[in-house]
């Protein structure tokens, strides 16, 4: 089995949003015209043998790029193979909170994710804390992006070491920082190694570039800590599993980086 801790069935209006030019640029893939069929997200985890993809809304501040009812929509197309994250626009608390609640508990969805550097704040800023407060109430995590951005949006809200005090103030909460944290790795694997609850997952890596240091972690004692994820359709699942095996991981830790944590963090069946 594998779980795709952080991918995206995309919009049109998200697949040409001009603050992607610079990822296109480096998969070298023209400007999509046409919204691709949920269908296609299922063929792409088949061909890599993803049982289950954890999909993202995206709130950004001129709107949703990705609603939370679209990626409801596209689970119920696929509700064996898909599971919803959703999001929530940080400038509105007392909606925020609202929105979370009826991700959780209307829409079931199995986590929430903000990405820092879309609102140019870091996790630490106070509009982010109504949010992290309901994520802990309803025993969802709360996932965010770490490290450098691939869109041309300033990284340095990307710190994994704001998780540590957002760790602190929240010791319920769990925390997944994904995008491994790159070039500040060294610091997502201190906070996660210090807090119970912080994980780190993969996406937009392929495995054959994870840091050695990463890799040392998953081996030894950050086996129950890194979860796989691809950030598709910027990376298929298949190219992201590229070098897996070179990695020299054990069973017990391949298997609970491919699947085991993920069912563990995000309470899947």
């Amino acid at each position: 089995m594998i779980i795709d801790a952080w991918a995206q069935h995309a919009t049109l209006r998200h697949l040409q949003d001009p603050i992607f030019a610079s990822l296109r640029r480096w998969t070298k893939t023209p400007i999509p015209t046409a919204a691709p069929p949920v269908a296609s997200t299922v063929a792409t985890m088949d061909a890599a043998g993803v049982t289950r993809s954890l999909i993202c809304a995206w709130m950004a501040p001129g709107g949703a790029m990705i609603s939370n009812d679209e990626v409801a929509g596209f689970v119920a197309e696929a509700p064996t193979r898909l599971i919803g994250v959703g999001s929530v626009d940080i400038t509105k608390p007392l909606p925020a909170v609202r929105e979370v609640r009826r991700c959780v508990q209307e829409l079931g969805f199995k986590a929430i994710r903000v990405l820092p550097w879309l609102w140019q704040l870091p996790p630490t800023d106070r509009r982010f804390y109504p949010v992290y407060a309901a994520c802990a109430e309803l025993g969802v995590p709360f996932c965010t992006q770490i490290g450098h951005t691939g869109p041309l949006m300033p990284s340095e809200v990307g710190r994994p070491i704001y998780l540590d005090q957002v760790a602190l103030d929240f010791p319920e909460l769990t925390i997944v920082g994904g995008h491994i944290g790159f070039p500040w790795t060294d610091e997502a694997i201190v906070v996660a190694t210090k807090h119970e609850n912080v994980f780190i997952d993969t996406s937009a890596y392929t495995a054959r570039r994870y840091p050695a240091a990463l890799v040392e972690f998953m081996r030894e004692h950050g086996r129950h800590k890194v979860l796989f994820g691809s950030n598709y359709p910027m990376l298929t699942p298949a190219h992201a599993l590229e070098g897996l095996d070179k990695l020299a991981l054990d069973a017990q830790a391949s298997e609970l980086f491919l699947a085991g944590n993920a069912r563990r963090v995000f309470h899947l069946d």
